[in-house]
């Protein structure tokens, strides 16, 4: 077999040669194609295609190949249910030089065995975890968007060789091995994606590359904003209560919640900062067990809001405040009680204040359940 040599230009994509490759790869074949890390070798997930591709690249080791996917909202199709920092990692870096490992339970398991081509549900999912990545090359995105096939492409390098970042060692490498191979010249980054696993507890870097550890924690930190009229009151006790069942949803102390990338904050409309919670705000709090002694108010800012994932309302009036930074901070904003507004127990007993937290309290459960991390 003669491999065939497809230069192109990346500012110039020809679309008959991208769909060309895509036919080669869905009906069998192996393509070596670009990325803006290394080259990788396009398969299609069905069994004879991938046996073709364990005899070039030599035994897996118990390992699966990484599903290559077009258009970064095609994740879903893959994993029903994604966790916020894995969220957040999407929408920064895909497309981009990461591969992310996604742990499903059981549930999402069971829909993806029912929702996908069992060939493919067995080739791609491995203890309850399927790799993605979702490369930043114009090449690629268009091999992967034309391919009818789901496809994995591992580096195009043999067992004990280098990848490669280039067409000539891709060439050099597999050479009447692949059937067709598609020129770009080098690769961006000239190194392979980083790959990392988020779970629960955090994220774990399974193979160094482009993006460092840091990196990638500072991209998928998640801010939590709770937003009242002084700061005193309400958004202060939301702040509190939301910290303690965010962390026993997360099995750790509130004072690691920091650490393990969840920022809770709150602020207030009338722009007042330094001033203490109120006594009965303390108080209320108190009684459940939560310690907001230390509180001191904030003032709401665009940068604040521009910061924050997602952002609670006590009433309708701070949404509207919220909404008034622009389209983007409006769409992160929504009542904390859904559709009710909780109502402002400034210079009331305190029996008015523990009725406030009870309903906070209530509204905060409701939305931690609904969170998935």
């Amino acid at each position: 077999m003669k491999t065939e040599v497809i230069r192109v230009d990346p500012e110039r994509i020809n679309l008959g040669t991208i769909k060309k490759a895509a036919d080669v790869v869905d009906s069998g074949g192996l393509v070596a194609f670009p990325t803006e890390t290394v080259y990788g070798i396009a398969c299609a997930v069905t069994g004879s295609a991938l046996a073709k591709l364990d005899v070039l690249k030599g035994p897996r080791g118990g390992k699966y190949y990484t599903l290559h996917i077009g258009d970064k909202a095609d994740v879903q199709k893959y994993v029903p249910r994604i966790g916020l920092k894995a969220q957040k990692l999407i929408g920064r870096a895909w497309p981009g030089p990461l591969t992310i490992v996604f742990k499903l339970d059981e549930a999402d398991m069971e829909k993806q065995r029912t929702c996908l081509d069992d060939e493919v549900f067995k080739n791609l999912y491995k203890d309850n975890s399927i790799g993605i990545r979702c490369p930043d090359h114009p090449v690629a995105k268009m091999l992967l968007k034309e391919a009818k096939n789901p496809i994995v492409a591992p580096s195009a390098n043999l067992a004990g060789e280098q990848p490669a970042t280039g067409a000539e060692q891709a060439l050099e490498q597999f050479s009447g091995r692949i059937e067709l191979l598609l020129d770009c010249g080098a690769c961006r980054y000239k190194k392979s994606s980083t790959v990392a696993r988020i779970e629960k507890k955090g994220l774990e870097i399974l193979r160094a590359g482009v993006y460092s550890q840091e990196e990638l924690e500072s991209m998928c930190k998640i801010a939590f904003l709770f937003v009242c009229t002084g700061n005193s009151c309400r958004s202060p006790m939301a702040e509190g209560i939301f910290r303690k069942y965010l962390a026993e949803k997360l099995e750790c102390k509130v004072d690691q919640l920091e650490e393990m990338g969840y920022k809770v904050v709150s602020a207030g409309v009338m722009g007042v900062s330094g001033m203490p919670a109120s006594p009965e705000a303390i108080a209320a709090c108190a009684a459940k067990g939560i310690d907001i002694k230390g509180h001191t108010s904030s003032a709401l800012t665009p940068e604040l809001v521009e910061k924050s994932d997602f952002i609670f309302a006590m009433g309708q009036m701070h949404c509207e405040r919220i909404a008034a930074f622009g389209p983007e901070s409006a769409a992160k904003c929504v009542l904390l009680a859904q559709n009710k507004e909780i109502g402002d127990p400034i210079g009331q007993p305190q029996q008015v204040y523990d009725k406030c937290a009870g309903l906070i309290e209530e509204a905060v459960k409701k939305r931690v359940s609904e969170l998935v991390l």
